[in-house]
């Protein structure tokens, strides 16, 4: 089957692919977290499950690019170092920053899960893909949640830092589609 740009599989290509490098680059953001805060203290637990579940999330997005034969983003390198920097500077600056990245990272792939439900509801088309999309949103949802109830919004210049790291994440989701 020939397809042109802009068809419904270029748009299918293009969700995994973010979706993909998105969940890449939340287990380097927990991983730089993890690497400043230890293991030890219930913070750094909660953010291990949390770390647990996004490698979940990575895995099945893996595993969808190598089953349907897309290419990752070639930007891949750069949210490894990007990721876990930002993971490491925020616990750097203390639990509430850590907290606050968390919730400002949840906040925006809530949105881009919900621009992807939307769509794939209205087409119908691929529901391994939806009902991913759908059960992933949820949890990330209740990370942001987490990072809330634990002190997300006290963190120091927390209206400035969450809309940085929202800004990035526009960005990165942006550019991920299609480099």
């Amino acid at each position: 089957m020939s397809w042109k740009p802009g068809d419904k599989r270029e748009t299918r290509d293009m969700m995994v692919r973010v979706d993909q490098a998105g969940e890449y680059g939340a287990t380097r953001i927990y991983a730089g977290q993890l690497a400043i805060m230890g293991d030890r203290t219930p913070m750094a637990r909660m953010i291990n499950g949390m770390a647990l579940q996004e490698e979940e999330h990575r895995a099945f997005f893996d595993a969808m690019l190598a089953r349907r034969g897309i290419r990752p983003t070639a930007l891949q390198p750069f949210w490894n170092v990007a990721g876990f920097a930002l993971g490491a500077v925020t616990a750097a600056m203390g639990p509430s920053a850590a907290m606050a990245c968390t919730a400002a990272v949840e906040t925006e792939i809530d949105k881009h899960y919900q621009q992807q439900v939307d769509e794939l509801t209205r087409d119908d088309d691929d529901p391994e893909l939806r009902t991913a999309v759908l059960k992933f949103q949820a949890e990330e949802l209740e990370h942001r949640d987490t990072a809330l109830d634990h002190g997300a919004e006290t963190a120091l210049g927390y209206p400035v830092l969450s809309g940085l790291i929202r800004m990035g994440c526009r960005v990165a989701i942006a550019v991920s589609k299609r480099i």
